[in-house]
């Protein structure tokens, strides 16, 4: 019984690496993590699909109720590394989210991953909303939201 107990754990600890990475994704972008990281997290790009970070890009005069204006050559560099880096690919955000406001939180993707947490856990004071990642992912500001 015990060498069961020993190899069915071991056979267990063995798929650990195909779920370890699942959820971590590359926000090492120089302009990306010094423009937008400075006033929130860096939302890892393939959370999102091309054109809804074009959409984002084009309306950072009244982002999300700020003024997150950069210039030109800066803002080509950061839709650079968005476009390069968007969703499409396996735990991506859902292509379909591209005809809708750019926010992570209201995509297919995004609500499947989150079904089970009530609204008044998003409401509390700890969290505040689903943009703060941190409150539950502790790694988020590296990319990890395992």
């Amino acid at each position: 019984m015990r060498k069961h107990l020993i190899a069915a754990s071991l056979a267990l600890l063995a798929t650990l690496p195909a779920f370890a990475g699942e959820h971590v994704y590359d926000i090492t972008g120089k302009t990306y993590q010094s423009e937008c990281a400075s006033c929130h997290i860096a939302y890892p790009p393939q959370l999102l699909p091309a054109e809804s970070w074009r959409k984002l890009m084009a309306g950072l005069a009244k982002h999300f109720g700020t003024d997150a204006s950069v210039d030109d050559r800066i803002a080509t560099e950061l839709t650079r590394f968005l476009e390069q880096n968007a969703g499409g690919r396996r735990n991506a955000a859902d292509p379909a989210a591209a005809a809708a406001p750019p926010r992570i939180s209201t995509t297919p993707w995004f609500i499947r991953e989150h079904r089970k947490i009530a609204t008044s856990q998003w409401q509390s004071k700890t969290i505040g909303s689903a943009a703060n990642c941190s409150a539950c992912h502790s790694r988020a500001d590296n990319g990890d939201y395992s």
